[in-house]
């Protein structure tokens, strides 16, 4: 059987989608090479059990019975296939090949280390006695061990079988529960707890250097912690496939597009320790590597180091050479076109850049295939969608380009997005950006790629790279509208592959060629003629300038326009990005072609004349030779070298007498184990780690390195090992220069003359000399692995980190790696490692806790957080534990983000209970307050707290508070935390002054008992004088505020009523009846005269909605004259009724009011004694309900989408807060405290966050704080709560500020003519006026940095703050031809229809409404004649116009409305997002969808029969609209614009306006609201019908007959505003 050469991809892809049944999905090939072949492929597996489908190198390496590999799995299939023969099982039926063929590597259980012993380590059954076997006559593998034994201890954990995606499958599935290597790190956590382990976790040890490296290892059935994991062998008939994990990043990557990501010299140090840990373990096997270089080196996501083994290593043939580097023949499926389509090319894969280069230059080489060569240079791959092969646009398809003819060509030296945008766009984008830049996108992105090859790609790839929802109309039809359709360059498909053109869905036609080429063949041809035409070749240069050239960066991209915005972090590690390659500009082609054509195999074949040098002159010629070589030295770096041989074969050669001395003294050292390991015996145990890990001195001197240099014995023993290091020390100093130490042409001249470089000397000292040692001349005199590792470069930091954060690295599960982390660092590991040390391992063991679920692991999390806590440093805590706690804690609990972090780990969902880990949290704050000091602790903790006061704050936060009061003492609860407290208490208390529907209660009345429950906990801290002084004698007195407070909801009252019993109790009855009486006297009097006005019980608007606090039912309260039976009862047994009597005047109304309604009175039992009041008897009140009034159909509600009761109306359970009366009875038993269920069938429920009186100084509470969960729905009642008169004349639009205290109306003032209002809600006041429009404003939205824009046919920008005029812009009304000139440039004509495109003059000269792209500070306004407007507001100009024509070829339709994308995000989100349509609403009815990027029409359709009197987004897919029709649609793309959609009749009169909020919409017609569901089910005739319903006014029984004019919803607030054509701003409920 042959070996399998390098597939084509799609053959590639066909052979995976045959032998994996079609159940692995083919990502794309994998490949060094410049064209579309390999041998390797990314693949997706969805497994079982929820997890998300995890990705997976598949490697396919060749088949030979001579191989050792080939031998290797044959013999393991055989076994464990029940004792066939290869070629018997290989005859199986696959009805019965998953029962025969089953084999595992290890199992999953916990008994796996058995299984290693018994299974994998079979071949060594004889005792090892073939372990001594030296090689064999067909192996190269190794140099001192069978093979069969290397294989194994390079991919120990490999499950071998046939190839089946059950047994693909089963290993995926073991990878990713974390099952492969669990037992090893169980085995350790055993030995650093004393237990007995066994023998894993001591063979682990031993690869990662403790108690030290060895130079001559033996194989094992562990993997080395930085040898990459081979998760499986899969035999077929004709090859091995390789299952490999992906990881997300090479080295090479790394250093290419975000060197920034290797933070530290101390990083680079752990990382090449990793390096030379993985080496010394492979040289102690006998094998070099061989191939070492940065794109061999794997980083893991946690920056943790990979040394990649593939077939170079695990397939060495001294037979068959040819199985080590397979040769360039094809294995593809016969009948393939992939070979014939790149049959003339001339590439080779080994070829440098510089003879790529020369041969270009020379014209040897085609334009297409050095643009393959730069684009495998710059890392751009074949079938990575993402990072795809780039080549550039030639021709612009409008006629056939011709030689000697301008018109056809495109401009080379502009990049595509240049020519797209136009240069004035780009320079505005430029100077107007906050990170100046011309161009925000790749020149290739991922949905041009994916729209180029849409007809050949999976419908799910289209669903996923271009739009959710497939319409294959929305994809350009032919050439010419493709190239104007996107700013992105072009791929190669269009210059090689006419398959392209062919669609393979029955929805999407073919991809029309232009009319001058009449087949794709024929397309191809010219195509690539025109890319290998002499034009080209003259200008090609300037494009690879700006793709890949000097002008990507520096004073050259800003010329060219083409500065790239930079990536958002430039510490973060990516694998993709922009690769400049040159820094000078790139040379010419200088050779100008005489071309012959010639036809074979379908290609034109070009030849090249290289003798004639058409208009240059021989001097010329000289000096544009003398360039091209300059250009190729400073290029050099292009071609790095990291290895001095330059075979292929990996085995080392030593002496074989040597060789048997080795062994034999390794021999006489011990016996293997159970498992097939050597090792000598060894004591250790968590004491020996603990010393070992230890770090007393990290620092390190250069003396001391020199000697290392000098004195260093242990050198490498072999050329190949020795090869290695080489490569190290070139690593090393390209980490250090951030460019390779050598290339081609510098290796030769250092090998000769042995002078390094002279890049070496701007190596940092301590770095030039490992590198030099690294580097000599002479291989025999480079130090080991072994050697480097134990020299003074690695400070005693590093090597500790290392062997702790090694053992993290294992293939093993999340709570295994926690469990470890937690028992070393609570035996003292990170202490010793030191401050720095511990930091260094903090974010590898921070994450951990984040899905930390059971007690266990939550016990395991507190006890890792704080020996972090101790270890780590103020700053380094505040930088690492502080985010990472908040992350843990949000991702366990669903938490809201707030400021801070401390706030945010004590909110949770109300449907989920707390575990320990809240406990765990709080216990970590109050820990680390007392180490991180005073001011730290107030601004990250208790702040953060008290901003998350009614916001569903857990038991524990409140608890986090007290008990830090308490740890700091009096002094600091007096100065710190009372001041915040009565601010927060002051804020609730004034921002309630006026009323409001119970919604807008909720927030303060919960923030108020949050207040009480702190202070119920301090106040035992505080002393009698101390509690006198700051809580009752200041004229301030929280409790008797909110008490004396009307407008505070019954529960905040009756908890309020209770603490301050509790503080009479502590301060005795002399201070109460001096300090606190007389300031109670007045609510006494209000409830003794107020009793006979109220007969039965009300309740209060403000009470907070749902269970919150437990309290039985006796001490409940449903009115304000309640507080009698809390406050009445409790006086007289603390003071004695008689001294009560004497200081409350109306003591008798009271007595009898409780009497009358709660049947109390006084009894004397025995003889008054203030002391012992317990003596003292009140009879307990029986409750007696009042009963409620009669529902009213006025007092019904909108509840969702149906009509229902008011919920003040529905009976509350009223819950109290309970504290003991000591600091320690409080922390003892701590009450249940319950935010209140989320409602799961509402979507988007909303907030009320009310603002702070202007006079306060203290904590902000008016900002929207966390997240659009809230615990209550909005039920909106019919009723109008406030009213006021804002305009002569009709009020036709509003413009709510984002903190929806501040409201702009327009409408009618004087005379006629414009007026915009400003009104402060908090009071329904009038604050400002702008009077500057002459005609009616029509629309008004608010800018930002407190601008305001305002319509009335001309557009006015003024100060929202003064109301000064900014800026006013219109369009000029004559059309004369300066004007049109002036504005064509920026003017995109387009039509809707397939007829064209047309230029017809821009008439209009009345904006009619405006919409606001917050993103980049722009207006888009809509004119009188169908038109789009664009405005910078920042710069106060008008930028491009986009026109279209009308559709019915009449009169042109106005814009009535107008929204963007965006203003779902702005609803949504705090962040803004950048729009990606603008939908634009016509006065004849009809709807229009632009692009945002191109200005093209998506879509056109006739919406309605009448004007359009609104157009909103509510989802990124859905659309609202309302017209004079009658009717609201709802218009959803991912079905077909022309059919029906969702459409809602039932209204008497015109809908004049709506407004969108989450899932519901709340229209207007005439004078009444109507609410529907843009989810809402069709009635019985399969029609939605909405029901319009009056507003009621203030006294719940007279209607609102004014006309409504404009709505809008206040969504934070839970209001909705109206305005009406007589002019009322109406405040609704």
């Amino acid at each position: 059987m042959g070996g399998v050469a390098e597939m084509c991809f799609e053959c590639l892809q066909r052979r995976i989608e045959a032998d994996f049944s079609g159940r692995l999905t083919f990502i794309h090939g994998l490949s060094d090479s410049p064209l579309p072949f390999g041998s390797s492929a990314l693949v997706e597996c969805s497994v079982s059990g929820g997890v998300a489908p995890q990705k997976f190198v598949l490697n396919y390496v060749p088949y030979s019975k001579e191989d050792c590999l080939s031998r290797y799995v044959d013999e393991y299939c055989a076994v464990e296939g029940g004792g066939y023969s290869v070629i018997e099982n290989m005859k199986l039926s696959d009805a019965n090949r998953d029962q025969e063929e089953v084999s595992k590597g290890i199992s999953s259980d916990k008994n796996s280390a058995l299984d290693t012993a018994s299974t994998e380590c079979r071949h060594f059954s004889d005792g090892g006695r073939n372990l001594y076997i030296i090689g064999c006559e067909t192996c190269r593998i190794s140099s001192r061990f069978c093979c069969s034994r290397t294989i194994t201890s390079l991919a120990p954990i490999a499950q071998i079988g046939y190839m089946s995606y059950e047994l693909f499958e089963d290993l995926a599935s073991s990878f990713l529960s974390g099952s492969v290597e669990d037992h090893i790190l169980h085995s350790l956590s055993l030995l650093i707890e004393g237990k007995s382990a066994g023998r894993d976790s001591i063979n682990f040890l031993s690869l990662v250097g403790l108690p030290s490296f060895k130079e001559n290892g033996f194989p094992g059935c562990i993997r080395h912690p930085n040898i990459g994991p081979i998760l499986g062998m899969l035999k077929s008939s004709s090859q091995i496939s390789v299952v490999l994990p992906k990881a997300p990043y090479t080295l090479e990557n790394i250093l290419h597009y975000s060197p920034g990501a290797i933070k530290s010299d101390w990083h680079v140090r752990l990382l090449i320790y990793q390096l030379l840990s993985a080496l010394s373990y492979l040289h102690g096997l006998g094998i070099a590597h061989g191939n070492l270089r940065p794109s061999n080196i794997i980083l893991t996501g946690t920056s943790w180091c990979w040394l990649q083994i593939d077939e170079k290593q695990l397939l060495n043939s001294k037979v068959n050479p040819s199985y080590c580097s397979p040769s360039g023949a094809s294995s593809c499926f016969k009948g393939c076109l992939s070979r014939a389509l790149y049959a003339d090319l001339n590439l080779s894969q080994s070829g440098s850049w510089q003879s790529s280069f020369y041969r270009w230059w020379k014209g040897e080489l085609s334009n297409f295939e050095y643009l393959l060569v730069l684009n495998r240079l710059a890392g751009r791959r074949w079938g990575d969608h993402a990072f795809y092969t780039v080549m550039p646009w030639v021709i612009d398809f409008s006629v056939k380009p011709g030689e000697n003819s301008n018109a056809g060509w495109r401009d080379l030296s502009k990049s595509k997005w240049r020519l797209a945008k136009g240069d004035e766009q780009l320079d505005f984008t430029y100077s107007t950006s906050e990170i100046p830049h011309h161009v925000s996108d790749e020149c290739l992105s991922e949905l041009a790629v994916c729209s180029y090859k849409a007809r050949r790609l999976p419908l799910s790839v289209l669903r996923t790279a271009v739009r959710s929802v497939y319409e294959p109309n929305e994809y350009p039809s032919n050439m010419q509208r493709l190239y104007q359709w996107t700013p992105d360059e072009c791929i190669p498909e269009f210059y090689c592959d006419p398959r392209i053109f062919y669609s393979l869905h029955s929805g999407m036609p073919d991809l029309s060629v232009p009319s001058w080429a009449g087949t794709p063949q024929e397309f191809i041809k010219l195509h690539r003629d025109a890319l290998e035409s002499n034009r080209v070749s003259c200008q090609i240069h300037n494009w690879i300038d700006i793709t890949f050239g000097y002008k990507m960066s520096g004073e050259a991209a800003i010329a060219a326009k083409n500065v790239m915005l930079p990536a958002s972090t430039s510490t973060m590690p990516r694998s993709m990005g922009r690769r400049q390659l040159f820094a000078q500009p790139h040379p010419p082609r200088q050779i100008v072609r005489k071309e012959t054509r010639e036809k074979s195999n379908g290609w034109t074949k070009v030849k090249y004349d290289e003798g004639e040098h058409a208009l240059l002159n021989e001097s010329n010629l000289l000096n544009n030779l003398e360039e091209a070589t300059l250009f190729c030295e400073n290029s050099w770096d292009l071609d790095p070298t990291y290895n001095v041989c330059s075979s292929d074969c990996l085995k080392d050669e030593p002496c074989e007498n040597e060789l048997l001395k080795d062994i034999s003294e390794n021999v006489s050292s011990g016996e293997p184990d159970s498992a097939g390991n050597y090792s000598q015996t060894s004591s250790i145990d968590s004491n020996y780690l603990l010393e070992n890990i230890e770090v007393d001195d990290d620092s390190m001197g250069y003396q001391e390195l020199l000697l290392w240099k000098q004195t260093s014995s242990s050198k490498v023993s072999s050329k190949r090992s020795a090869d290695d290091i080489f490569a190290v020390g070139c690593i090393l100093a390209e980490l250090q220069l951030g460019k390779p130490l050598f290339g081609l042409s510098s290796l030769a001249p250092y090998l000769e003359t042995g002078v390094p470089p002279s890049s070496v000397h701007e190596l940092h000292h301590h770095v030039k000399v490992v590198v030099e040692a690294c580097i000599q001349k002479e291989w025999n005199r480079r130090p080991s692995a072994k050697c480097l590792l134990e020299s003074p470069y690695f400070p005693r930091s590093v090597k500790s980190s290392y062997w702790f954060l090694a053992s993290f690295h294992l293939l093993a599960k999340d709570e295994s790696r926690l469990q470890y982390a937690a028992t070393f660092a609570k035996r003292g590991a990170l202490r010793r490692m030191g401050a720095f040390g511990a930091e260094m391992c903090a974010p590898y063991c921070l994450p951990l806790i984040v899905n930390s679920a059971s007690d266990a692991e939550a016990e395991w999390a507190y006890i890792l957080l704080t020996e972090f806590l101790k270890c780590l440093e103020s700053e380094a805590v505040i930088r690492l534990v502080v985010p990472s706690v908040q992350r843990i804690l949000q991702a366990s609990y669903r938490l809201f983000t707030f400021e801070g972090f401390s706030s945010s780990r004590f909110i949770y969902a109300g449907d989920m209970e707390q575990d320990s880990s809240t406990a765990a949290a709080s216990v970590l704050l109050i820990g680390s307050s007392e180490e991180l000091g005073v001011p730290i602790t107030v601004h990250q903790t208790i702040l953060p707290l008290m901003l998350s006061f009614g916001k569903g704050l857990c038991i524990d936060g409140v608890d986090v508070l007290i008990r830090i009061g308490g740890l700091y003492g009096e002094k600091f609860v007096v100065k710190q935390i009372l001041p915040l407290l009565n601010n927060v208490i002051h804020s609730c208390i004034s921002t309630s002054h006026v009323t409001k529907p119970e919604p807008m209660q909720s927030w303060g009345s919960l923030a108020l008992i949050d207040c009480l429950t702190a202070l119920d906990g301090l106040v035992p801290i505080l002393t009698t004088e101390t509690i006198v002084k700051e809580l009752i004698e200041d004229r301030n007195c929280p409790y008797v505020k909110i008490l004396m407070h009307r407008d505070i909801g019954i529960q905040v009252l009756q908890n309020a009523a209770k603490s301050l019993i509790r503080v009479c109790q502590q301060v005795g009855p002399d201070s109460t009846a001096s300090h606190i009486l007389p300031k109670l006297k007045e609510l006494f009097d209000q409830l003794a005269f107020s009793q006979k006005k109220n007969s039965y019980p009300v309740n209060l608007v403000g009470s907070v909605g749902g269970p919150r606090l437990k309290v039985s039912d006796e001490d409940c309260i449903e009115s304000r004259m309640d507080l009698a039976l809390l406050l009445y009862p409790q006086f007289a047994s603390l003071l004695g009724i008689e001294k009560l009597r004497q200081c409350c005047a109306t003591w008798l109304l009271l007595e009898q009011f409780l009497l009358r309604r709660h049947n109390w009175k006084w009894e004397y039992a025995g003889e008054s004694n203030q002391s012992c009041p317990e003596t003292v008897n009140g009879r307990r009140p029986s409750h007696n309900r009042g009963s409620t009034s009669e529902n009213t159909p006025a007092k019904l509600l909108l509840n969702g989408v149906g009509w229902s009761r008011p919920q003040s109306q529905v009976k509350k359970g009223a819950k109290n807060f309970l504290p003991s009366k000591s600091m320690s009875e409080y922390n003892q038993n701590p009450v249940e405290r319950h935010g209140t269920g989320t409602n799961l069938g509402l979507e988007e429920p909303w907030y009320w966050f009310p603002s702070p009186a202007a006079s306060w100084n203290g904590l902000d509470f008016s900002g929207r704080a966390g997240g659009l969960k809230d615990e209550l729905p909005w039920k909106i009642r019919a009723s109008i709560i406030q009213s006021i008169r804002a305009h002569h004349g009709a009020l036709r639009s509003f413009a709510v500020c984002e903190n929806e205290c501040t409201v702009f109306t327009a409408g009618v003032g004087p005379g006629f003519k414009g007026n915009i209002q400003k009104w402060e809600l908090s009071r329904v006041d009038c604050v400002s006026s702008y009077n500057g429009h002459d005609e009616v404003v029509n629309d008004i939205c608010v800018l930002a940095s407190g601008r305001v824009a305002s319509c009335d046919g001309t557009v006015h920008i003024w100060n929202g703050q003064n109301g000064k005029l900014i800026s006013v812009f219109s369009e000029s009304s004559l059309a004369s031809t300066q004007l049109i000139e002036r504005d064509e440039d920026n003017m995109l004509h387009f039509n809707p229809l397939p007829s064209g495109m047309v230029s017809t003059a821009f008439h209009g000269n009345s904006y009619t409404t405006m919409d606001y792209l917050e993103f980049n500070n722009r207006l888009v306004v809509g004119a009188g004649n169908g038109s789009l407007r664009f405005i910078d507001v920042n710069q106060g100009q008008k930028l491009h116009l986009w026109r279209s024509e009308s559709i019915d070829s009449g009169f042109p339709s106005l814009i009535s409305s107008i929204c963007s994308s965006s203003s779902v995000k702005m609803h949504h989100e705090k962040s803004v997002a950048s729009p990606s349509w603008i939908a634009a609403a016509f006065s004849t009815g009809y709807c229009k969808l632009f692009d945002m990027r191109s200005g093209k029409i998506i879509a056109s359709w006739q919406a309605h029969d009448g004007y359009v009197t609104k157009l909103a987004a509510a989802t990124d897919y859905q659309l609202v609209s309302s017209s004079l029709d009658k009717t609201l649609r709802i218009w959803d793309w991912r079905r077909n614009w022309t059919a029906e959609h969702t459409v809602f009749r039932g209204y008497s009169d015109g809908v004049s306006g709506f407004s969108v909020w989450g899932q519901n919409v709340i229209s207007i017609c005439r004078n009444k609201i109507g609410l529907s569901s843009l989810h809402s089910s069709a009635d019985e005739d399969g029609e939605y019908r909405a029901t319009p319903q009056h507003l009621y006014m203030a006294d719940g029984e007279s209607k609102n007959m004014s006309a409504l004019s404009a709505i809008s919803i206040l969504p934070f607030s839970r209001l909705f505003l109206v305005g009406t054509e007589d002019g009322h701003l109406r405040i609704c409920c």
